[in-house]
């Protein structure tokens, strides 16, 4: 709290109780650029565990962007190139994390379709998982 009161904006400090919030509440967070990663620190530094609720959606060209995410341990989902900011890189990253959301409570692991480890660089697993 010392540190965002003497180098934070308000904005900083809201997206950090929005992290914290989200966080507690069990919900993902998307940090997309400089602003959001910055109140990501904030926000692991009071509550560390909250950062395992928390993805890096792309990777900013601002170099003290790679520097934060090198600190929180994270790796961007996408790293596109873009510098459109508004958050561009959370919408699009929106549907692959809904699709992994579906890929992780709707599909079967190999254990669950009986499938071995032999067969498990083969497609047949497909026909008893369906």
């Amino acid at each position: 709290m010392d540190v965002l009161s003497k180098v934070g904006g308000f904005e900083i400090g809201e997206l950090a109780g929005l992290i914290l919030g989200a966080c507690k509440c069990r919900k993902p967070v998307l940090v997309d650029g400089f602003i959001s990663t910055a109140a990501a620190l904030i926000a692991g530094s009071i509550c560390p565990p909250a950062m395992d609720f928390v993805f890096a959606a792309h990777r900013s060209a601002d170099p003290g962007h790679e520097i934060m995410l090198s600190h929180l341990k994270k790796s961007p989902l996408l790293d596109l190139d873009l510098r459109l900011g508004e958050g561009t890189d959370v919408v699009l990253e929106r549907p692959l994390m809904d699709s992994a959301a579906v890929l992780l409570s709707k599909y079967m692991t190999f254990e669950e379709a009986a499938v071995s480890e032999a067969g498990a660089g083969t497609d047949s697993w497909r026909l008893s998982a369906s």
